[in-house]
């Protein structure tokens, strides 16, 4: 197996393949390496032939005078492919068989974590062999090299380094890694990098990833370019483009597609797992996305449609508000701008795990009249049926929602009103003033941090027939319109600006599912403080 659309030769100039080397380079894993994590630890690090044809690629060619030919590999494996643990041996054997004096080799990634995963494994590996373990003075976060048989240090390090690249300025790096490269907010970290090697007579920068979201980023910038040198549009015999990915017109439900981008399929990536998650992405439509990124290197964008609508109308359940009275509810309000909608959520834990919505939503009567005609939107169709109050004039008229709220504290047991802090603050002067305690009233984040976790535990319990909503037409409306964006981490939250129409009942629903799940208030005073909690398992 070669590099995936890349022939090392097209490009060699007079730069000639060293067998001895590269066999040298093959032979360090399996003899002074072992697994220190899963289920093969304590086993020797045994190459795939996929890993062979990159460390042969990386150590075997070499310039005329005699230093390596790649200075650069750009790796873009999916996840579970074993990046990391692989990254780990590249570093061992460039910090003890390069012969490069006082060599400063690092790892790098967006946060400090990060950087020290590749850092983790090379400190266990180091540690499990005992040449290795004597050659080295091994710390917390370093790795320093001695003249064997002595302890004295040869200049040679390695330790993990974050993103924070305006500390960076003065290294002479011989070799680097960057692991997660799509994570890194700029390309500020990555240039400090490549120039400090300029000293250096065969650096090497090596960059594992998985696929970044269609967007300007450092990482994409790297795949675009690794792409061309690829496909032989660029000359630059110094770069080794390792790419594994599925394409667009791919099947991504096609287990032979699983295979062309997961090389360590079956390995360190189960198959079972591959499969659970490809059933997962197609009952989920925001996971769909997930799946065919971190699994199968397919770019997608940072916003996806969420909802399925099939799975939405399976929990169209009907329940009397009559006869919720006395019983544990939770609000919520969106109130938008103060010409179009605004949305208050009721939310009612049930038996076995469910929820119910029920919403009220609020359109100042001229505005509603206007869209139905321009847009189409059922808005006065939707307020003859009585699910929606139109108030009069052209701005929506507050006193609406204050007499519905305080119906609502008399009639149920309230345990708070979520709200985003803008255009509330009015409001929630004039519910002081009627006795609704002010620790009631709870200011809710609208970023990745507050609104992350129980968006997906919305959408579990949607995809579960959970989340029970009487059919209520302009939430359904609403739950059809829901983009998602999603950041690097994963971290999902409803876009208003990418969603194609209104979202407010949808976005006072998962503010009201917030409180619930955690059975306490979970605006920023929590989430912010605490962080997220794991509520998918």
């Amino acid at each position: 197996m070669g590099i995936p659309g890349y022939d090392p030769f097209v490009q060699a100039g007079d730069c000639w393949f060293d067998e001895k080397a590269a066999q040298l380079a093959m032979d360090f894993f399996p003899e002074c390496l072992t697994h220190i994590k899963g289920p093969k630890t304590g086993e020797p690090f045994i190459l795939e032939t996929w890993q062979k044809s990159i460390i042969a690629n990386l150590f075997g060619w070499k310039r005329p005078d005699n230093t390596r030919r790649y200075r650069e590999l750009f790796e873009l494996v999916p996840r579970k492919n074993g990046k990391t643990p692989f990254a780990a041996g590249i570093v061992l054997y460039c910090m003890l068989c390069d012969n490069e004096g006082g060599a400063e080799i690092y790892s790098a990634a967006a946060d400090a974590k990060q950087a020290k995963l590749v850092f983790n494994w090379a400190k266990g590996m180091a540690k499990k062999h005992e040449e290795l373990n004597a050659r080295c003075r091994i710390y917390k976060n370093s790795i320093v090299e001695k003249v064997p048989g002595t302890d004295e240090d040869t200049g040679t390090f390695y330790q993990p380094i974050s993103a924070d690249a305006f500390t960076k300025h003065g290294y002479n790096t011989h070799m680097y890694v960057v692991d997660e490269l799509h994570a890194q907010p700029d390309s500020e970290l990555v240039e400090v990098l490549e120039t400090s090697t300029a000293a250096r007579s065969q650096p090497l920068g090596v960059y594992i990833t998985t696929s970044d979201y269609q967007r300007e980023s450092v990482c994409n910038e790297k795949y675009g370019y690794a792409c061309k040198v690829r496909d032989n549009i660029i000359e630059d015999m110094s770069l080794l483009p390792v790419i594994y990915e599925a394409s667009r017109d791919d099947d991504w439900t096609d287990e032979k597609v699983w295979y062309k981008a997961n090389p360590n399929l079956g390995v360190s990536v189960s198959l079972d797992y591959i499969k659970a998650a490809c059933q997962k992405a197609q009952d989920s439509p925001s996971f769909e996305n997930t799946f065919k990124r971190l699994h199968l290197n397919i770019q997608t964008e940072q916003d996806v449609r969420w909802l399925s609508m099939e799975r939405w109308d399976n929990c169209n359940e009907m329940y009397d508000p009559e006869d919720l009275k006395g019983a544990l509810c939770y609000g919520a309000m969106d109130l938008a701008t103060v010409s179009d909608i605004a949305a208050y959520m009721r939310l009612f834990p049930l038996d076995e795990g469910r929820f119910l919505l029920l919403p009220k939503f609020y359109v100042p009567e001229d505005n509603a009249y206007k869209r139905e005609k321009r847009d189409r939107v059922p808005y006065v169709t939707w307020a003859r049926q009585g699910f929606i109050t139109l108030t009069p004039g052209d701005v929506i008229d507050y006193s609406y929602i204050k007499q519905d709220l305080e119906n609502d504290w008399a009639m149920y047991d309230m345990q708070g009103l979520a709200f985003d802090r803008w255009n509330f603050e009015a409001l929630r002067q004039q519910f002081l003033a009627v006795g609704i305690p002010a620790d009631k009233m709870i200011a809710f984040g609208m970023g990745f941090v507050s609104l992350s976790a129980p968006s997906k535990e919305f959408e579990k319990l949607v995809i579960s027939g959970k989340l029970i909503h009487n059919n209520n037409p302009v939430l359904r409306w609403m739950a059809s319109n829901v983009s998602v964006e999603m950041d690097a981490a994963g971290n999902i939250k409803p876009s208003k600006k990418k969603s194609s129409e209104k979202i407010d009942g949808i976005l006072a629903g998962i503010m009201s599912l917030g409180q619930a799940i955690t059975q306490e208030p979970v605006g920023e005073s929590i989430y912010e403080s605490r962080g997220l909690l794991s509520l998918t398992g």
